[in-house]
């Protein structure tokens, strides 16, 4: 950890001020960081970061500068370093963490199609399936041409980064969904027809919105709720209020949410909207207000009848990332759904009066607009190679056969050459509910849901039996996958092992485990990202 007094000291000095991110010298870079870190550190030192690609060297004149911006995120990831190594083990592989990379190159381009729990950053799979990926590894694994497996495919993320990087890949996954949202990544999309039919559609909503009341209605709506948040949650007054104390929040909120519902109904009674659908047999009836359901079902029309395959299912996804946003809940429980909300309400997380949302428009606007772009980005970056995610079981799918029917070129090639390993994040144990994360997708599109098929599913818990159906069924996918395997195969698993169960799926899978690299990980989706947390890549080899 920084030691205290360190801001104070940044304090006294304009040069060490935070919010002057300028360049400066060697040896000013030398000082600041010494100030910064209590630490003695030299312009040898500095240099060192920049030879190993810690930062970035500048130029001007032909001198060395320095981004002292850069150099504060290295100094604060290095504390971190150590108090995480304290916490976790001295045995954490920080390299791993991949703490240099912004939020955006880890969700680069079609990495961030559709919203999917579970899934890992894309510079973890660059880092085992890439050759050049980092001077201080001492092995390659794979090399251009070579074939990758993912039998745990889910969103895709090894299918997409083994295109980028040159490398075959095959993906194999139980959810129909996980297989559709992987294969709309990796096809190649004609951008210019997919951006005519994404402008085609939104005219079509525009059009139908235009016959009813709710733009009127949701914009008197927000009017009105600015006006009360301004008069009751003023920002950041109310805030600090409650973590002092003079406001109790919980009483307050309830008071100020009884004020504001008679206002809410007399708008909805004067423009007269229909906010429930009148039953809730499936998910799409219990958690879309009609107004929603109403517009969805004229996209989901409109798609349906695309004759484009290709543009059909791009637009597919667009949909169900709308639906998704689009979930009569509130702001601080999307992701793990509670009850269905109808009125305007206290929102904790933003700390004022919030509603639900009446329309799609905006967000099928931003994720057509998104889509149309992730789509270019990575359809300048691709290769000349193929992948495939198949629909199945893991443990005993006929993957020649089941390949061939989609792509029979691929299916051909891994015939031929074999895979030269896996790269996969098998589902850990009892942790999510992989179908019904996307139940709504399941229902719009008419898909099968396999939910008994899954491996460690939620609903089976985390105990003694549960561990064991686990490691059976881990076993039976590697021993599956190894028919399609060459000799000198490697295999990459991620897993979060808390309960020590790889050793016995490596045994009974004919395996050894020759290596574990331990990463920390540090941009968790949960709300508890402070907590030190870790998985383990185990590396497999032929026992």
């Amino acid at each position: 950890m920084r030691p205290q007094g360190t801001d104070q000291a940044i304090g006294q000095a304009s040069l060490f001020e935070e919010d002057d991110l300028g360049l400066v010298s060697l040896a000013q870079a030398a000082e600041w960081a010494a100030s910064y870190t209590r630490r003695d550190i030299s312009v040898s030192n500095i240099s060192y970061l920049i030879q190993y690609g810690r930062i970035e060297k500048h130029g001007r004149n032909g001198s060395t500068l320095i981004d002292r911006s850069e150099l504060k995120a290295y100094f604060d990831t290095a504390d971190k370093e150590q108090d995480w190594k304290s916490k976790l083990g001295n045995d954490l592989n920080w390299r791993l963490s991949f703490a240099e990379y912004r939020e955006k190159e880890r969700t680069k381009h079609v990495h961030r199609l559709h919203p999917y729990k579970g899934k890992y950053i894309p510079q973890l799979v660059e880092y085992f399936i890439d050759e050049h990926t980092d001077e201080f590894k001492t092995e390659v694994y794979f090399r251009p041409g070579d074939i990758v497996l993912d039998p745990f495919c889910g969103s895709g993320t090894t299918l997409v980064q083994a295109n980028e990087l040159g490398v075959h890949a095959v993906g194999i996954d139980i959810s129909q969904f996980n297989c559709m949202i992987s294969n709309t990544k990796i096809e190649i999309h004609d951008t210019r027809l997919l951006a005519d039919a994404l402008s085609d559609l939104t005219s079509k909503l525009e059009v139908f919105q235009s016959n009813r009341n709710i733009l009127q209605f949701d914009n008197e709506l927000s009017s009105k709720l600015a006006r009360f948040n301004a008069d009751h949650f003023p920002s950041p007054d109310y805030r600090r209020k409650v973590a002092q104390g003079v406001i109790d929040e919980a009483s307050y909120a309830r008071q100020k949410e009884t004020a504001l519902l008679s206002e809410y109904h007399a708008l909805v009674n004067k423009y007269r909207i229909t906010l429930e659908q009148g039953r809730d047999d499936s998910f799409l009836d219990k958690w879309l207000l009609k107004p929603i359901r109403d517009e969805v079902d004229l996209i989901l029309d409109e798609i349906n009848g695309i004759a484009d395959p290709h543009i059909r299912k791009v637009m597919s996804v667009v949909l169900s990332r709308t639906v998704r946003s689009c979930r009569a809940t509130t702001h601080a429980d999307l992701g793990t759904l509670k009850e269905p909300v109808t009125t305007s309400y206290y929102c904790k997380k933003h700390g004022k009066m919030c509603k639900p949302l009446f329309t799609i428009i905006g967000w099928w606007k931003r994720y057509a607009a998104d889509t149309l772009q992730r789509c270019n980005e990575f359809s300048a970056l691709r290769t000349d190679t193929m992948q495939r995610c198949v629909q199945g079981d893991s443990r005993r799918i006929d993957l020649i056969d089941s390949l061939g029917k989609t792509n029979a070129r691929l299916a051909d090639t891994v015939h031929k050459d074999k895979i030269k390993g896996i790269f996969s994040s098998p589902p850990y144990v009892g942790l999510i509910d992989y179908h019904e994360q996307h139940a709504y997708a399941y229902e719009l599109f008419g898909l099968r849901r396999d939910d008994e098929l899954e491996i460690g599913p939620l609903f089976n818990g985390q105990g003694a039996k549960a561990r064991h159906s686990y490691v059976t069924g881990i076993a039976e996918v590697l021993q599956n996958a190894k028919r399609y395997l060459q000799p000198e195969y490697d295999v990459f698993l991620v897993a979060n092992d808390k309960h020590d169960l790889y050793p016995a799926i490596a045994e009974q899978a004919g395996m050894a485990i020759v290596n574990r690299f331990k990463r920390p990980v540090l941009c968790r989706v949960e709300k508890d990202r402070s907590n030190a947390y870790s998985e383990t890549i185990f590396h497999m080899k032929e026992r």
